[in-house]
């Protein structure tokens, strides 16, 4: 029985810090910031409420790539410990980190701080261990690792932010050698492109609300720097309301869809990079 997107595995996962899908096929899901759990040390000192979290995390991304064989979902929220950033910025100490919130009630101690990054340590040793053994097997992956980002800061009635400056589909590629993987990105944004969401074409732009400057992209650039391609791809929140953290089932079944159909495109784009 196929579950729905609302499911958050509240019992498989509370304790866990991320679930890994291992099959055959060079590319990669990934689903970093879908988490919401926290430890109850790091809970009981987090200034926030529950939907304040769920606004800046980034839930249901982990429905959108569950067609993929490949695939790591982190269950852990980004407000205990951050995977995209660099491991001296993980934890969000200052506002600035964290869109101007202050996450903590006081200033978390020091034994909570290095419990958190010793999850973001574990992490990137997984990380770099399942993408060798890929590696070995097809010579060159693919990894989508596949974030959401919101577009009505201002408030649920305010107008939402610019179509200018907000694409429906953002493909960042800053980290990586764009010259080397050209056929691959431009394989991608034209497949995607091609198809439709709710009966209109897809607005697929690369790097204007983002850039893909997170540390899963740079760690997997610097790690594999021949053989593998990390593609940050931010889906605009408009497969759910960013407010009351509700979901849209058609347009996330869309985007589950689109991202699956997505699989042998570019595995073929990467055959092509011999």
């Amino acid at each position: 029985m196929q579950r729905e997107p609302t499911e958050q595995f509240r019992s498989a996962t509370q304790n866990a810090w991320w679930t890994v899908n291992r099959g055959d096929g060079p590319i990669v899901g990934t689903a970093i910031h879908n988490g919401h759990a926290m430890r109850s040390d790091a809970r009981a000192l987090v200034a926030l409420t529950e939907k304040e979290r769920l606004r800046e995390e980034d839930p249901f991304t982990e429905f959108i790539i569950r067609d993929l064989a490949n695939r790591i979902v982190v269950h852990r929220s980004r407000f205990e410990v951050d995977i995209n950033r660099a491991r001296a910025g993980a934890i969000y100490l200052q506002p600035a980190q964290a869109w101007g919130l202050s996450v903590w009630r006081e200033h978390p101690p020091a034994e909570l701080i290095e419990t958190s990054l010793a999850v973001h340590d574990e992490y990137y040793a997984m990380l770099r261990s399942m993408l060798t053994a890929i590696e070995r097997r097809h010579q060159r992956f693919i990894v989508l690792d596949v974030h959401s980002y919101n577009h009505r800061r201002q408030g649920p009635e305010a107008e939402p932010a610019d179509i200018a400056e907000a694409p429906e589909i953002n493909i960042g590629t800053s980290s990586m050698d764009r010259v080397k993987w050209a056929g691959v990105i431009e394989t991608l944004i034209s497949a995607i492109g091609a198809t439709t969401l709710a009966g209109r074409p897809v607005d697929v732009r690369e790097n204007i609300a983002f850039q893909g400057r997170g540390e899963q992209t740079r760690f997997i650039h610097e790690h594999f720097p021949d053989t593998g391609c990390a593609i940050a791809i931010e889906f605009k929140k408009t497969f759910m309301d960013e407010w009351t953290g509700k979901p849209d089932l058609e347009a996330l079944r869309s985007l589950r869809t689109l991202v699956g159909s997505l699989v042998p495109i570019l595995t073929e784009a990467l055959a092509r990079q011999r």
